[in-house]
């Protein structure tokens, strides 16, 4: 290639960089009252996102924590239509959810509602409040699998109170609670007429987590599940 024509090309890139930033600086000239517009506002919003946050999320959140003090009390003593309607100036768990429904203290209070409604047996607001709640804790998220399963069973939806059981054993997976998970899933097996699959769930408990309280007693659920299947055949 001749030194001319390298020139040529070296010039011609030259050019097209002017050219690319000449057109660059002419588009900032032109758009510098909306560029500036936009930085401004921009500026703006994290400003009024971390005001909220200091000045209202915070606070609101400290305001429902400390309003749910006495219903998560009465809740501790079983007094469960105490902790969901509350007593006197005292809020209960559906007033903090009505009133805090932003925080994540309202969502727990959703948690406990489920649960008291499944004490007073009233399974369809039981569904309601726990099919409401959210988490990805590991013990809170087990336990509320087992109660929404529990509110499935009670009214009968077995095949959804399996599903939801063994969510909480898969999902939440830990040593405490899934073995109570798997062992209310085998008695719902059970109770559908499926002794095999409720075999073999005991059996999980056997195997897996024979240290634990559930594990300790499933001997008698097997010979019972045993039993059933033999005389089946």
């Amino acid at each position: 290639m001749s030194k001319k024509i390298k020139q040529k090309q070296a010039d011609t890139g030259f050019e097209g960089i002017e050219q690319v930033l000449t057109r660059s600086e002419q588009f900032i000239e032109d758009n510098q009252k909306r560029l500036t517009q936009i930085v401004i506002g921009l500026v703006i919003l994290v400003l009024i996102v971390i005001s909220a946050r200091k000045f209202y999320f915070t606070p609101l959140a400290e305001d429902a924590a400390r309003d749910m003090f006495m219903a998560e009390k009465f809740f501790e003593k079983d007094s469960f239509n105490l902790a969901l309607n509350g007593y006197g100036t005292y809020p209960g768990f559906l007033q903090i959810i009505e009133d805090y429904s932003i925080t994540k203290t309202a969502n727990l209070a959703k948690y406990y509602a489920g649960v008291c409604y499944l004490h007073l047996e009233d399974y369809d607001n039981a569904l309601t409040y726990l099919n409401k709640f959210r988490t990805k804790d590991p013990l809170v998220g087990s336990a509320w699998c087992s109660a929404l399963g529990d509110a499935y069973a009670e009214l009968e939806l077995y095949e959804q109170a399996i599903k939801t059981y063994m969510r909480g054993a898969d999902k939440f997976a830990n040593n405490f609670t899934t073995p109570i998970l798997l062992q209310k899933t085998g008695i719902v097996y059970e109770e559908l007429g499926d002794y095999q699959n409720a075999l073999e769930t005991y059996r999980k408990i056997e195997y897996k987590y024979p240290d634990s309280p559930e594990g300790r007693d499933i001997r008698k659920y097997i010979s019972r599940a045993e039993i059933m299947l033999g005389s089946n055949n």
